[in-house]
């Protein structure tokens, strides 16, 4: 080679020296570009791997550059979808940026935002993107966007009424609640200011209250205020100004409930100072160690000291702390906090007294508030009534006659023993007794006067819900007490019993002291008449032979009466026998019946089958049997049927029953019968009965009489089997 050559060559060489040395230095020089660039540089090829990146790219997806350099864009848009990123990449063409932004999943799971603008084929046929970390920027925007709707939603929500105004008061915008507050429309709501609802006597007020809005940003002011329909309010306005777009906003809370409550609880203070101290009852307020700290004046006339010596006490110096109630009490207090009890303190002049006490704790700024009574006297006084009613109620249960106490509407407020048992009372059925009807029966409660009976000595009849009639008597007393009656109750049913048989035992003697008499006056003109007839019948013409059986007829009804009478007169001389029954009824109906068929009556005979016999004198229960069916007989003047039953009433007794179907005998009646006189037929004696009933008194029987006026009547004779 020649020497020219050789030398072209060596400068040539040299140039490419220089020059390679000129582009190592670029090179180093871009690539510390490229490494202190704060955003992130990658090249990708056309699959979008990462052929080179820098520092800030690996921080960006927190790998090495080695790891990245392995990866491709697509592993991190995971989050995309992949339409939306092939669409992304197909719009690039030929150097030209486009820029974008992309959420990114890195590999940990963190979440990126990131500002990728892409050129495609810039560097040696590589693309070129440059990588903005723009998470932060998202998060302030997304926070950004989440204030702004909860301010609105706290805006439109608020139960508050919320306006924002301008610096002159205009109403620029207000929720629901500030226009029902204020009763106006929100297509009204910018033709208002502030000052339209606010008096003019309070524009001192408005301009203390944008003073201290340019002073300090914020205030709040109470104002009272007056709605379109006049109504009076106050209003508490809580402002912020330059709240949004340097307008004001005002949150507006009606505390007109508020001050009123507070007005009536300043009253109600002056109230209770003025109960406090003008209060009769002693009251006194003392801290939890016992010492007094405020008295009333009666609490200085009660313990009698004066107020200041009272403050400078123990409330416990007054009371024997020893004893086992005192012990009783602080434990009770302890426990529930409040207490109403009474015990002995001691005054400091030596006296006693017993106070009646209400005592709460935590009723003022922790401390206690106890209100005293004296109660002495009270307590003497109930002692003394207490022994009082043990007096009264010995005697009052005592008392063998009834004493029933009543109010002015006859209810009965109490009844001691006697009247319970007199009356038939349990104790449940004392305020459903009606004692009005009792003591005025057949009288309405308007038509009495209670001063007309009171203190007279009554006598009634009163028939009990169990059927048993007494006879009482009773006297009334008004108004003892405010609004009760006393009423003094005798039963006198056995006394008026006694009375009755010893009034039908003197009309029985004199009837038979009478009929003695009047027996022997009338036999011997009888005996006398009877021969004569005898005599004139045998001397005279048959002509006349009626007469004679209708005198002699007549003379024998007088001899059968004269016969009663003398049974009633003297004792008989009576043998009793073991009898049929049955035979003495069969022979009874026998002999009257053909006086009953004359009258077209019929008497049937029911017998038990194997009656016992009883003892008795035949001939003198024929003679009842005769009295009651003759009675029977001439009841049915018509005709009809007369029933005569007889059974066993029990082991011991049998029960003959005679039932006719005549008129009936009405209630008030039928005690009389037997009763020497007494009869209800227009002819009759009442001698028939009189004795029937004598005679089976004289036989251990009983006679029990039941008739229906219009229906018949039936006599029930029981007589024992033996004697």
């Amino acid at each position: 080679m020649e020497v020219n050559e050789i030398v072209a060559l060596k400068e040539q060489l040299a140039r490419v020296k220089t020059e390679n040395e000129l582009l190592k230095s670029q090179l180093i020089q871009h690539e510390n570009i490229l490494e202190g660039a704060l955003d992130g540089v990658a090249i990708l090829d056309e699959h979008m791997k990462f052929i080179d990146v820098n520092s800030a790219a690996c921080r960006m997806f927190q790998l090495t550059k080695v790891e990245l350099c392995k990866r491709s864009l697509f592993d991190f848009l995971s989050l995309i979808p992949k339409y939306k990123i092939n669409k992304f990449f197909d719009e690039l063409s030929m150097n030209e940026t486009k820029e974008k932004e992309l959420a990114i999943k890195l590999e940990n799971g963190e979440i990126k935002f990131l500002e990728i603008s892409l050129r495609k084929q810039a560097i040696n046929g590589y693309d070129l993107a440059m990588l903005k970390d723009i998470s932060f920027k998202k998060k302030l925007e997304r926070e950004r966007t989440i204030n702004e709707w909860l301010f609105k939603d706290l805006f439109y929500r608020a139960a508050d009424g919320i306006v924002l105004f301008d610096e002159h008061g205009a109403f620029i915008e207000a929720n629901e609640s500030f226009c029902s507050i204020f009763e106006i429309n929100q297509t009204e709501l910018n033709s208002y200011v502030l000052e339209d609802f606010i008096s003019k006597q309070n524009n001192d007020k408005i301009k203390k209250l944008w003073n201290v809005l340019k002073e300090n940003g914020s205030a709040t002011r109470e104002f009272p205020v007056v709605l379109n329909n006049g109504v009076k309010k106050i209003f508490e306005f809580t402002t912020t100004s330059n709240i949004v777009d340097g307008l004001h906003m005002a949150i507006v809370r009606d505390i007109t409930e508020k001050r009123s409550m507070e007005l009536k609880l300043y009253k109600s203070e002056e109230r209770f100072r003025e109960v406090f101290e003008n209060a009769i009852d002693a009251i006194m307020i003392w801290k939890n160690n016992g010492q007094i700290i405020k008295a009333n004046h009666a609490a200085s006339r009660t313990f009698e000291l004066s107020e200041e010596e009272l403050m400078t006490r123990n409330v416990l110096d007054f009371i024997d702390q020893t004893s086992p109630s005192f012990a009783k009490v602080k434990r009770e207090y302890m426990e529930t906090g409040a207490i109403r009890e009474e015990l002995l303190f001691h005054m400091p002049n030596g006296q006693n007294k017993e106070l009646e006490f209400t005592s709460k704790m935590n009723i003022l700024e922790k401390h206690h508030l106890t209100i005293f009574r004296n109660v002495s006297e009270r307590k003497h006084m109930v002692k003394v009534l207490q022994e009082s009613e043990q007096k009264f109620r010995k005697i009052f249960d005592g008392a063998m006659d009834g004493i029933v106490l009543f109010n002015n509407s006859y209810e009965m407020i109490d009844a001691n023993p006697s009247a319970r048992k007199i009356l038939n009372l349990l104790s449940d059925d004392l305020k459903s007794f009606k004692l009005f009807e009792l003591l005025f029966s057949g009288m309405r409660q308007d038509e009495i006067d209670p001063n007309d009976w009171e203190e007279k000595l009554q006598e009634i009849s009163y028939t009990f819900e169990n059927g048993e009639e007494k006879t009482l008597e009773f006297t009334l007393k008004n108004n003892i007490n405010e609004n009760m009656n006393l009423a003094v109750l005798r039963d006198v049913t056995e006394k008026r019993e006694l009375e009755e048989q010893l009034r039908k035992s003197d009309t029985l003697n004199v009837v038979g002291e009478l009929a003695a008499g009047i027996a022997h006056e009338i036999r011997n003109p009888m005996t006398a008449l009877k021969g004569f007839i005898q005599l004139l019948e045998g001397s005279i013409k048959d002509d006349y032979s009626l007469y004679f059986n209708v005198i002699t007829s007549e003379l024998n009804r007088i001899e059968s009466i004269i016969t009663e009478f003398l049974i009633l007169a003297r004792p008989q001389a009576i043998q009793y026998l073991k009898k049929d029954i049955g035979t003495i009824m069969k022979e009874t109906i026998d002999l009257l019946n053909g006086q009953a068929i004359l009258v077209n009556v019929q008497m049937e005979l029911y017998l038990e089958q194997e009656l016992p016999l009883i003892y008795c004198e035949p001939n003198q229960l024929k003679q009842v049997f005769i009295n009651i069916l003759k009675n029977a007989i001439e009841v049915m003047p018509k005709g009809g049927q007369i029933d005569v039953k007889i059974k066993r009433k029990d082991e011991k007794h049998l029960i003959v029953s005679i039932i006719d179907r005549g008129l009936g005998i009405p209630e008030d009646k039928i005690k009389r019968l037997g009763q020497p006189f007494y009869t209800t037929k227009e002819r009759g004696t009442g001698l028939g009965l009189m004795v029937s009933y004598k005679i089976i008194e004289e036989h251990k029987g009983i006679v029990e009489v039941e008739s229906e006026v219009g229906s018949g009547t039936a006599f029930h004779i029981t007589l024992p089997i033996n004697h």
